[in-house]
């Protein structure tokens, strides 16, 4: 093992990269760890990915800040790797760098029409919700009946905020903005729609069972659409997750229709798949073509079509990450190439560079996975380092030698102590109106707070 100090760059603030600097930290190396942020705020996909009425959002947020606020970690906001300084820079001064920028665009889905202008991406509605700084300020909500594609967890977070009063969002942290937005929405149904049967569908019981207790939004899931095979049973046998999510949904179906009386509605159809967005220049209607259950639990496509009206569509098929300028990167799966966390390039480990998180292995798993992900990663770079492999291609003076030149560039990076700063700054802003927080969405007004420099107070 390598006697001297390591430097340990770590791209990303949100779970990947704290739960990796965290094992990192544990580890039996003598390691400085420089956490790197995009944004002035940390959590990544936590704090602007997960719906504001959402509950686990504290308990997930208050694991991560214990983490952080024990500063054996530094925390830099608002540096870009790739642009600030680039990803080969970076390796000058740290003997091996870890990726975890996460995923937050939309999974393509290629299907005739989806191209109109009322065609969304979930993760992109769900940045504009949430807050992000870095996506416009208002969206367009003007349709009466809405198509929500996909069955998971982002799926449900999107039609709930669509369908849900904004009085009913107003005790959360939603920004002033998006309240301000979804009062203008004439909204009345929201369909989701997922290609399999219930036995399938990717919710989770929680958010489920959030969805029934909406103020004034009924559920409504319809018997044509309920269907098991083999595959189905074994399923929730096999699963209590799986056995409760078909339990609520069985509930649904079974309502008296005397009781829905709610002025909105989602509606759960299920053993249905996207053909088409119908319309010329908008968005008038979406195509679904009935599937039937195979024995597996996968389907086929059966050929019968149901049309229905809606003005918009927002597809919530999955995540995809973005590539990092400097690392490689494969186009089809949308992750790095990896070996267990190890960085390859052409089939060939990159010495000193690793991966973690949804940029390691896709978007899938939940915390736990995030979890075990990074154990791996760590594993093996401390495995390098007692091989003595690990080497910064520079001077290797961390953040001794980096901080500098972010200051030479005109960097306004920020801190632990800044996010700090800004969160006391939004406490204070809720507390004013009675709410937990208001979260700032202006990046200047989250930068200059962080940085306690002068601003102009300007929110969104």
């Amino acid at each position: 093992m390598t006697e001297r100090q390591l430097n340990v760059a770590v791209i990303g603030a949100g779970p990947a990269g704290i739960y990796a600097s965290d094992i990192l930290s544990k580890s039996k190396l003598d390691v400085a760890i420089d956490l790197f942020e995009r944004l002035p705020a940390p959590y990544g996909l936590v704090r602007y990915g997960v719906a504001p009425d959402h509950p686990r959002i504290k308990a997930i947020i208050t694991a991560l800040y214990n983490i952080l606020k024990r500063g054996d970690i530094k925390l830099h906001g608002n540096v870009n790797i790739g642009t600030d300084v680039t990803l080969q820079e970076l390796h000058q001064y740290y003997d091996a760098v870890i990726i975890s920028t996460g995923a937050d665009r939309d999974a393509p889905l290629e299907i005739p029409g989806v191209d109109l202008p009322e065609c969304y991406g979930a993760a992109d509605f769900v940045s504009w919700y949430d807050g992000h700084p870095d996506y416009p300020r208002t969206w367009p909500l003007k349709a009466k009946e809405i198509a929500v594609i996909g069955v998971g967890n982002v799926a449900l977070d999107v039609a709930r905020v669509l369908a849900k009063h904004p009085d009913d969002l107003h005790p959360t942290e939603i920004p002033a903005n998006v309240e301000a937005g979804l009062r203008e929405s004439p909204v009345t149904d929201v369909h989701i729609f997922g290609r399999r049967g219930p036995a399938q569908v990717k919710f989770t019981p929680m958010e489920l069972r959030e969805l029934g207790h909406v103020p004034d939004v009924d559920v409504v899931v319809y018997p044509e659409d309920f269907d098991y095979d083999a595959g189905s049973e074994a399923a929730i046998a096999s699963s209590k997750m799986t056995k409760q999510v078909t339990e609520q949904l069985t509930n649904w179906v079974f309502q008296e229709p005397e009781d829905l009386t709610a002025s909105r509605r989602i509606h759960i159809h299920m053993l249905q798949q996207p053909a088409e967005v119908l319309g010329s220049e908008h968005v008038e209607g979406i195509r679904m073509e009935r599937t039937e259950l195979q024995g597996d639990g996968s389907v086929r496509g059966t050929g019968e079509f149901i049309d229905y009206p809606v003005q918009a569509v927002y597809r919530a098929v999955g995540y995809a990450s973005q590539p990092l300028e400097g690392a490689p990167f494969n186009e089809n799966r949308h992750v790095i190439p990896n070996e267990a966390g190890r960085v390859q390039r052409d089939g060939k480990v990159v010495d000193g560079l690793y991966a973690t998180g949804w940029i390691k292995r896709g978007p899938i798993g939940l915390i736990g996975s995030t979890k075990s992900d990074a154990q791996e990663t760590i594993a093996n770079l401390v495995e390098d380092a007692e091989a003595g492999i690990l080497e910064a291609t520079g001077p290797g003076t961390g953040a001794d030698g980096l901080l500098p030149l972010l200051e030479k560039r005109g960097v306004r990076y920020t801190s632990w102590h800044g996010w700090e700063l800004l969160e006391a700054y939004e406490m204070a802003l809720g507390k004013a109106e009675g709410r937990e927080r208001v979260k700032v969405v202006e990046r200047e007004t989250m930068t200059a707070v962080s940085r306690d420099e002068p601003h102009d107070g300007k929110l969104y």
